[in-house]
C-alpha cells in the first residue's frame, strides 16, 4: 500500500514555491515607494523665513534734540484773586474749559461788604455837612463876618469829604458791588478769555482777603504758546536767536512744527549748566495744551549713511550686528555701528555709520535663527 503523504507532499511543493514568489513580486513595488520618498526635511528651503534687502548709502542730516515742555505765555496768564474775605458759594468753571472775557468764575458771599457800605453812608453824610458849613461860610464872608484864611478852611474841609466819599465808592465797585445794592453776594468775573489752567478752591471755602488769599483760578490765554527747553552751554553754537527749528510733540506724532528761537536765556543753571531757550509757536485751535512734553529739534550738518530697518539689527548687551548674505548665499554676521534712529510711521529704520557697504544684502527678518558662517 503507498504512502498518501508521500504522495500529496510530492504535488504540492511545486505550488507552494510559486506563492512564495508571487507574494515578493508583489511586495517589491511597496518597498521601492517607501524607500523612495524623500524626507520633509530634504524639501525645506535652507533661508526660510528670512527676508533681505538690497543696503544703500542715503542722504541723512544730523539733528540736536533738546527736551522742552509747552508753556503759556506768563504775560497771559492771570490769577483770580477773592477781593474780599468770605465764604464759597461756588464755582462756575472747571480745568480746561474755555471761558470768555467777564464770564463769571465765581460766586463770593462776604461781611466786608457792609463795611464798605457804611464808610460810604459816611462819606456822604460828611459830603452833606461840609457843603452846608461852605454855603454858610460864603455869607459869612460877605458880610465880613468870617475872615479869608477861615473860608479856605472850610473849602479844603469840603474838598476832603468828597474825596474820601469818592474813596468809599471806588472801594465798593472794586469788590464787585454797586453803592445803590444791598446784596452781600458778589460774582468774581473772569479778566481774560482763555482756558481755565487750575481750579484752588471748592464751594463752602472760606476766603481771606487779598493779603493771604488762595488763588481761586487760573486762567491763561493760549492762542500761541511757548516751547521752553534747556541747551547745554556746549551746544550754543548751533542754536542762534532766529534759527528755524522743528518742534516733535510725542502726543501728536504726524504733527508738523516749524519755528523759530525767538530767546535764549542768559542766566546759566549752576546745576546742570544750561540755558533756557524759547521758541514762540501760534495755537489758534488749541492743539497744544500746557506742560506737554515736546523736543527742539535742531537740524545740523548732512552726511552718508545706510539705512536698514530696525529689524535687522541685533542686540547682544552693548553689541550690534546684522546678517550679510554672501556670495555663496550662506550668511556672515557683521558688528555694526548704529546711529540715530527714526520713526516714520510703520516701519522704524537705524543708521548704520559703520559695518555695512553699499550694495550688500541685509537680512531684514529672521536673523535670530541664523548661526554665522565664520568663514566657512
Amino acid at each position: 500500500m503507498k504512502d498518501p503523504m508521500k504522495k500529496n507532499g510530492m504535488n504540492t511543493l511545486p505550488i507552494r514555491i510559486n506563492s512564495l514568489l508571487l507574494l515578493a513580486v508583489v511586495g517589491l513595488p511597496l518597498t521601492a515607494c517607501e524607500s523612495s520618498a524623500p524626507p520633509a526635511e530634504a524639501t525645506r528651503p535652507a533661508n526660510a523665513g528670512v527676508d533681505t534687502m538690497v543696503a544703500h548709502v542715503q542722504q541723512s542730516t544730523d539733528y540736536l534734540d533738546i527736551p522742552a515742555r509747552i508753556t503759556a505765555d506768563p504775560s497771559r496768564v492771570v490769577h483770580v484773586f477773592p477781593p474780599l474775605s468770605g465764604r464759597m458759594l461756588g464755582l462756575r468753571v472747571l480745568p480746561g474749559q474755555e471761558i470768555a472775557k467777564g464770564a463769571v468764575v465765581a460766586t463770593l458771599q462776604s461781611s466786608d461788604i457792609a463795611s464798605a457800605r457804611s464808610d460810604f453812608e459816611k462819606a456822604k453824610i460828611e459830603v452833606l455837612r461840609a457843603d452846608r458849613a461852605l454855603t454858610r461860610g460864603k455869607i459869612l464872608l460877605q458880610h465880613d463876618v468870617l475872615s479869608q484864611a477861615d473860608y479856605y478852611e472850610l473849602e479844603a474841609t469840603d474838598q476832603t469829604a468828597h474825596s474820601e466819599l469818592e474813596r468809599a465808592r471806588q472801594r465798593i465797585h472794586e469788590l464787585g458791588f454797586s453803592e445803590d445794592s444791598n446784596s452781600d453776594e458778589v460774582a468774581l468775573r473772569a479778566p481774560i478769555s482763555g482756558v481755565v489752567l487750575d481750579i484752588g478752591t471748592a464751594a463752602g471755602e472760606m476766603q481771606r482777603s487779598l493779603d493771604n488769599a488762595a488763588t481761586i483760578a487760573t486762567i491763561a490765554n493760549i492762542d500761541s504758546v511757548w516751547v521752553v527747553g534747556d541747551v547745554f552751554e556746549r551746544d550754543l553754537k548751533s542754536v542762534q536767536p532766529g534759527r528755524e527749528v522743528q518742534i516733535v510733540v510725542p502726543s501728536y506724532p504726524d504733527l508738523k512744527l516749524t519755528g523759530r528761537v525767538a530767546n535764549i536765556g542768559d542766566a546759566l543753571d549752576p546745576a546742570t549748566h544750561t540755558l533756557k531757550l524759547r521758541v514762540v509757536l501760534p495755537n489758534p485751535k488749541h492743539t497744544l495744551k500746557t506742560d506737554m512734553f515736546a523736543t527742539i529739534r535742531v537740524p545740523g550738518t548732512a552726511h552718508s549713511a545706510v539705512v536698514v530697518p530696525a529689524t535687522a539689527v541685533l542686540h547682544d548687551g552693548d553689541k550690534t550686528s546684522v546678517f550679510v548674505q554672501n556670495g555663496s548665499g550662506k550668511f556672515d554676521q557683521r558688528p555694526v555701528t548704529i546711529g540715530r534712529t527714526f520713526d516714520s510711521g510703520a516701519v522704524k529704520t537705524v543708521e548704520i555709520l559703520g559695518g555695512i557697504n553699499d550694495g550688500d544684502k541685509v537680512v531684514t527678518a529672521g536673523g535670530a535663527l541664523l548661526r554665522p558662517t565664520n568663514g566657512d
